[in-house]
């Protein structure tokens, strides 16, 4: 009995110690630490990484057993393999740690705005009415069966995306947008890209999205959406030419066939800079003075 309870005794100085021990530094280095698997855990998920994950924990096991087992020409290898390990994994995960970085770059905190484009500054009244001119026309299109791509930039900058088409820097029209996707127009291919309230550049080149988990009956123009929404922050409309459907495409997902007014409200919501004390429910009615249909 003596023995146990000696040991017990031992067990509770040991745990006193620890805690005496114990420094805020420590609580704030185990709640970083939780926080960075808990983002990792949430980047992977649902993503091609995911199985680049599951397939790294399958090599580390065969690692394990070969180890074990004393496998030398099978050790050899993976010792190999392993001293330049945190280079294949920045190669394998490059989208992802891309994705990361510029997620904690669109966050709030930030070095005095410094990097912001600070000659392209949002009119709210400018990027109202862009929103309706583009919607209009998108309705047009739809009835006409008229394909287009159209790409509102937020807070991740599109420069390299603007560079592959041409330049325009106009304002927004209703007729401006259609001429642009009339079938016969030299800058009907590829993308519109709209900064700030403005046309800042058309046919411009979009990257494809490599989830082949989406639907088989999509084609070029919504993939490409979905491409571009999964590597920024963007918002984008779709018109298809097959069906009239508009969609909207953002944060690697695609809504189809999507009605002018809850269009108009959702670009409303992301686009339009509101107060704080603003609620976002009710914004479209806010700012354009009508619900959405």
């Amino acid at each position: 009995m003596s023995y146990y309870w000696s040991e017990m005794v031992s067990f509770f100085k040991e745990v006193g110690s620890v805690i005496l021990s114990f420094r805020f530094a420590d609580l704030l280095d185990i709640l970083l630490v939780a926080f960075i698997i808990y983002h990792i855990i949430n980047l992977i998920r649902e993503t091609r990484a995911a199985l680049l994950f599951k397939g790294l924990l399958l090599v580390g096991v065969a690692y394990v057993i070969i180890y074990c087992l004393n496998m030398q020409a099978s050790k050899f290898i993976f010792q190999k393999l392993l001293v330049n390990i945190i280079l294949v994994l920045v190669v394998l995960f490059q989208p992802e740690i891309r994705h990361a970085l510029e997620s904690v770059g669109r966050s709030n905190i930030s070095l005095a705005n410094i990097f912001n484009r600070n000659d392209e500054q949002p009119d709210n009244s400018e990027i109202k009415k862009s929103i309706i001119e583009i919607v209009r026309a998108c309705v047009d299109m739809s009835g006409k069966k008229i394909g287009a791509l159209i790409v509102f930039e937020r807070e991740t900058p599109l420069g390299e995306i603007i560079n592959t088409g041409t330049e325009i820097d106009a304002t927004v029209s209703r007729e401006l947008i259609g001429n642009i996707f009339y079938p016969k127009s030299p800058l009907h291919d590829g993308a519109a890209i709209i900064r700030a309230g403005k046309l800042k550049a058309a046919s411009c080149i979009l990257p494809l999205t490599g989830n082949n988990s989406i639907s088989s009956d999509l084609g070029t123009r919504h993939r490409a959406a979905i491409g571009i929404s999964e590597e920024s922050d963007a918002i984008i409309l779709v018109v298809s030419e097959e069906t009239g459907d508009i969609s909207i495409a953002q944060s690697g997902k695609l809504e189809r066939n999507v009605s002018d007014g809850v269009i108009m409200e959702r670009l409303a919501e992301a686009l339009v800079q509101t107060d704080t004390s603003d609620e976002k429910k009710g914004v479209f009615s806010k700012l354009f003075g009508r619900g959405s249909r």
